[in-house]
């Protein structure tokens, strides 16, 4: 397999240096991100060396199936490396200068204008670079831009253009094709997230390509467990149809996800996704449940506390149906999904606009944990986007529960120094050997071989620090580092 390589990177320069050569080759140093002091970098620079070109695990993203299945050409370079990206869009609409729609986001009703130059759209992004300091989009899109693109110009309003024919000479080879780029990227396994009623067909036609073992689905059910959904009832009958089942009543509305989660499970999937509200997974009397249920399924009335508890008792469920069709669970919650409603109803979901709030997990995961806990055919993956509860709970949790595992830090902790406080929070208690290893979260294809490089850097800078003070040997860093990096992912998604 062909590995994610670098291009060229500078060796270390003084201060005074780096202010001399601004007009210089843009170019990126070898030991970015990795610690400062000189103790503990050329260790952590060893340990990296170690991992760097180990191949990508990527068992949970967004990238869209059909992307490999149709293996079509990147439109632009707007549309593959500025729209997708929520991160970024969240950023330049923060400014105040401009709109999803002056990003290409176009209204779900149509009724708005909407840019539909994609070269106008890169030279917003470009010209807006400077917001990106200090951020992990920064680390994420220069790596990118050098590193793949071959970009040799910092992003900024004079550069745009050039930057952007440079990017679509470069997606226009067949060598860019998003199939190839599996080869490129160093990508030995990617999961995307689909819905309920997903027919598969995509991913049967991969896997007629021979690639059924290399792009996975993943089950994702939120829409058709929360009774609030305005789309609750066709959500459900589009389920029961792709599983081929009938659904009437909560009695085969079960026997539809079941059918469905094992129709997923043999086109390749290994795993569920969960973007719960809250992690409560307190089960209802099966008669309340059903009572629920046939309520919303008929277009009747239900409280919010109705909503809340049903979708506590179906987390509960997916659980039990896990610990039977061996699908590793992964479990979500502490967003506000869709903050701005306004936004949310013009354009959709997933633009930027979720926003984290705290999470209780000791109490609310405790019916689950009692009662597969210990199943020796149950696997939960518990996220967090709460930093607070990491040594509280999470880490005390996945400490002692052999069923669960720790989730990486997750999307706004998905950041250079919150990996860092992640790793001291959470190693002490749970060690390394209960975490799942890195996730990218990403609908940015092109920033998964970046993701995964930062995370394999901070790794290295905090082993390379239990070496220095004397906690860990190398030998043991290194192994350790290889397993957060590639065997871990491996091992926490393996289906059961």
């Amino acid at each position: 397999m062909q590995t994610f390589a670098p291009r060229a990177t500078t060796a270390s320069r003084t201060p005074d240096e780096e202010l001399t050569t601004v007009t210089q080759p843009w170019t990126l140093h070898e030991d970015r991100a990795l610690p400062a002091d000189p103790v503990t970098r050329p260790i952590a620079h060893e340990i990296y060396q170690q991992t760097k070109s180990l191949p990508i695990v990527s068992m949970h993203g967004h990238v869209p199936v059909e992307w490999f299945a149709d293996d079509t050409p990147f439109q632009d370079p707007a549309a593959l490396l500025v729209t997708p990206d929520h991160y970024l869009m969240r950023m330049l609409v923060s400014q105040g200068r401009y709109t999803l729609a002056d990003l290409g986001v176009a209204a779900l009703d149509g009724s708005l204008p909407t840019e539909a130059d994609p070269r106008a759209i890169w030279r917003r992004f470009c010209e807006s670079w400077k917001a990106f300091r200090g951020t992990p989009t920064r680390f994420w899109m220069e790596t990118e831009l050098v590193e793949i693109f071959g970009v040799t110009q910092r992003p900024s309003a004079e550069t745009a253009d050039a930057i952007y024919d440079r990017i679509a000479q470069e997606i226009a080879s067949p060598s860019f094709r998003p199939r190839a780029l599996l080869d490129r990227f160093g990508i030995e396994v990617i999961a995307t997230t689909d819905p309920a009623w997903a027919s598969l067909e995509h991913h049967r036609r991969l896997a007629d390509d021979g690639y059924g073992r290399r792009v996975l689905p993943t089950f994702r059910p939120d829409p058709v467990v929360q009774l609030d959904n305005p789309t609750f009832t066709h959500d459900v009958l589009a389920t029961g149809a792709a599983a081929g089942v009938e659904v009437r009543d909560y009695a085969t509305y079960l026997d539809a996800l079941r059918a469905q989660r094992l129709r997923f499970k043999a086109a390749g999937a290994t795993a569920t996704d969960h973007g719960c509200r809250t992690a409560d997974t307190t089960p209802l009397d099966d008669a309340d449940a059903a009572r629920l249920f046939e309520a919303a399924f008929n277009g009747r009335p239900v409280t919010a506390a109705e909503v809340t508890a049903f979708a506590a008792h179906m987390l509960f469920q997916m659980a039990r149906m896990a610990s039977e069709d061996g699908l590793v669970m992964q479990i979500h919650p502490g967003v506000e999904r869709g903050h701005s409603r306004e936004m949310t109803a013009r354009y959709g979901a997933d633009k930027g606009y979720d926003i984290p709030f705290a999470v209780e997990y000791t109490r609310a995961l405790r019916p689950m944990l009692e009662a597969f806990g210990h199943h020796p055919n149950f696997r939960a993956i518990v996220f967090t986007l709460d930093e607070d509860v990491y040594s509280r709970e999470l880490a005390p949790l996945a400490g002692v529960y052999p069923a669960l595992r720790l989730g990486a830090p997750w999307w706004f902790i998905d950041s250079p120094e919150a990996m860092r406080r992640f790793r001291e929070t959470a190693t002490e208690t749970a060690g390394f050997l209960n975490l799942s290893g890195f996730v990218d979260d990403t609908r940015a294809f092109c920033s998964i071989p970046a993701r995964h490089d930062l995370a394999r850097r901070i790794d290295a800078g905090y082993l390379a620090r239990l070496v220095a003070e004397h906690r860990l040997d190398l030998d043991e860093a290194v192994d350790t580092a290889q397993d957060l990096a590639y065997h871990l992912p491996k091992l926490a998604y393996e289906a059961r």
